[in-house]
């Protein structure tokens, strides 16, 4: 990944860990953080264990990327730092962020957690800030660990020390556990158990999520961040759904993750395949640009939930929900709220993040659905054919 980067790259547990790092490291405790609302909460409890006071962005409604152009000078004047999301792959406005921080003398830290592969302006998505986070996780299915990328190699010493001290010592219950979970998938997939494993994982703890958001606990949540900057008093909120996040890897992780790497090239021409068939659909986002190796591709439509009914009965999940935004969720206790929030609702409640693998068997589920396309107030309508050769 340094070699893909050129910039120095340093494994981690998890992307969650790896950003805790990174704002540990670049941002005083008390700071404000310019994110999106439109994100997973795991990292929105992320920037409250660092001390760290979120402040939710203004959104562009047709891919859901920040509108930097939208953010008052007033709230530009009192950051600490900005986070880029780069939502299913889809880059946010990085250069006109980048030097907005550095007229600011603020670090830029992107989040690329969705973004392997994702390029603005010849560069790739995480050669543009201060540090850069990345999940294995994603496009190469590695189900585990990420990495930390930073600008000045000289840091990361400094860096490594930090991710240590917050790292536990490998298990071999959760190596034996990781090394089984391919083949126990495989084989739920095939007898289509699908349903009856999901409940018991959510019986065993693994997956904690009853609803999109996981239960706020405010009364808890106030009593955490009077520890703060302290991960260990966010833990039960940072570990959703990923209880080995802080956990040393072990040999057979590191083995795995590297071979699937290996296969990371064949993967993202498959994901940028799949993204341009699905972009030359009727409810693609009309957005210009290059077409990336999008992690899932947001197609817009009207009634999202019959949608997501409709392809369940095919066995196609549709994941990584973010419905309602941040600010909603949260509300003003945790969190400076966007001021222009309507438009992150907007995208939150019509996105139906899709796997651009399966690309033809959601097209043929949307077309026999007769799903209707969704588009923001106002927004142009470009046709589909033209749609579909952005960038191409």
């Amino acid at each position: 990944m340094g070699r893909r980067l050129g910039r120095e790259c340093l494994y981690v547990p998890s992307c969650r860990i790896g950003l805790y790092v990174a704002l540990r490291h670049w941002c005083p405790p008390g700071g404000r953080v310019l994110m999106s609302p439109v994100n997973d909460d795991v990292i929105f409890f992320v920037v409250l264990a660092a001390g760290l006071r979120p402040v939710q962005a203004p959104l562009n409604a047709e891919d859901g990327s920040i509108d930097t152009a939208a953010v008052p000078d007033s709230v530009w004047r009192g950051l600490s730092a900005v986070i880029t999301t780069n939502l299913y792959g889809n880059p946010d406005p990085v250069p006109e962020l980048r030097a907005r921080c550095d007229r600011l003398g603020i670090p830029l830290i992107e989040d690329a957690a969705h973004a392997i592969g994702s390029e603005v302006a010849g560069r790739p998505v995480g050669t543009f800030g201060d540090a850069s986070v990345f999940s294995l996780s994603k496009h190469t299915g590695a189900k585990t660990g990420g990495f930390l990328a930073v600008a000045d190699p000289a840091l990361r010493p400094t860096l490594e020390r930090a991710r240590d001290e917050l790292l536990e010592p490998a298990r071999l219950s959760a190596e034996i556990a990781y090394g089984l979970r391919p083949y126990a998938e495989a084989g739920v997939r095939g007898l289509r158990l699908v349903r009856a494993a999901r409940a018991t994982q959510r019986l065993l703890g693994l997956e904690e999520r009853e609803d999109i958001r996981m239960e706020l606990r405010p009364g808890e949540l106030k009593q955490a961040m009077y520890a703060a900057p302290a991960l260990a008093d966010f833990h039960s909120w940072i570990r959703v759904d990923m209880h080995d996040y802080r956990l040393r890897p072990g040999g057979l992780r590191l083995r795995r993750t590297e071979r699937l790497l290996t296969r990371l090239d064949r993967r993202l021409a498959a994901h940028l395949a799949g993204t341009r068939r699905l972009y030359a659909t009727e409810w693609a986002p009309a957005r210009p640009g290059p077409v990336q190796p999008l992690f899932r591709v947001p197609l817009l439509v009207e009634d999202r939930d019959a949608a997501i009914a409709a392809l369940a009965r095919h066995r196609i999940t549709v994941g990584y929900l973010y419905d309602p935004p941040l600010d909603t969720y949260a509300g003003e206790v945790f969190t400076d709220p966007s001021p222009a929030p309507a438009r992150a609702a907007w995208f939150a409640r019509h996105a139906l993040p899709v796997d651009p693998l399966r690309a033809d068997q959601v097209i043929s589920v949307l077309t026999e659905l007769r799903a209707r396309p969704a588009r923001p107030p106002g927004a142009d309508v470009a046709p589909p054919s033209t749609q579909g050769e952005h960038g191409v």
